[in-house]
């Protein structure tokens, strides 16, 4: 585990603006794949965003691998987009050792993770870089205002099992509206915390508002595509 939990940091700058707008927060980013959906309604109508439809959007990923069509799509969107690439969404900042998948090319190499133990990464010789971690909370407290409509998406390869628990704690929780987290093995987390404990953490964001789908991400479902379409194929033969 890079750090401790950081639930709150008086140093955190609360933007200046006033006009309402919805913030997608996308942690485990890829290639951007996550925002297209966002921009394409598969998270609700972005029509529907406060202020006649405004936006912006956080992208946050760890795997170098996506650092260029990251980069693109910030520069697409010079003023909406922020991107964090090579960096790994978590509870604190620091650093971190981070696992590559290099085997899943078909689903985007999905299995990149924080925990060396990740099948993906294990079958891909655990192939590691170092990366910076940037802190949700943070995130929430610096990119948005209570007016926003705050829609975040989770699909992070275990390290969920570290930042909910830390999230559920903070006072940022209270600026975030939607959690689309998609939940991996708690073996893949580093602090420690339990199935029980995670469960606690959803509860609590729950009975502050918070709205928890039952999630997968745009990568899994292409891949369950992919399944479905290889069961059809054998049943076919």
């Amino acid at each position: 585990m890079p750090c401790q939990c950081e639930a709150s940091n008086p140093t955190w700058k609360r933007p200046m603006r006033t006009v309402p707008k919805c913030v997608f927060i996308d942690l485990g980013a890829a290639d951007g794949n996550s925002f297209n959906a966002f921009l394409n309604d598969k998270y609700g109508a972005v029509a529907n965003c406060p202020s006649g439809g405004l936006w912006e959007a956080v992208l946050v990923e760890a795997n170098p691998r996506f650092q260029a069509p990251l980069g693109q799509t910030a520069a697409r969107f010079p003023k909406a987009v922020e991107a964090f690439p090579s960096t790994a969404a978590y509870m604190c900042q620091g650093q971190t050792s981070f696992y590559l998948d290099t085997v899943t090319t078909a689903q985007n190499y999905w299995g990149s993770s924080m925990s060396s133990n990740h099948p993906d990464v294990v079958h891909s010789g655990k192939k590691k870089v170092t990366v910076n971690t940037v802190n949700l909370n943070r995130l929430l407290v610096e990119h948005t205002i209570p007016s926003d409509y705050v829609l975040v998406k989770m699909d992070i390869e275990g390290a969920e099992f570290d930042i909910v628990p830390c999230l559920a704690k903070s006072p940022a929780a209270a600026l975030m509206d939607a959690l689309w987290m998609e939940q991996h093995d708690v073996s893949w987390g580093l602090a420690g915390n339990s199935l029980e404990d995670m469960n606690q953490a959803k509860m609590a964001l729950k009975s502050r508002g918070v709205y928890m789908p039952d999630y997968f991400s745009e990568t899994l479902l292409s891949r369950r595509t992919q399944v479905i379409h290889a069961q059809k194929e054998l049943e076919q033969k």
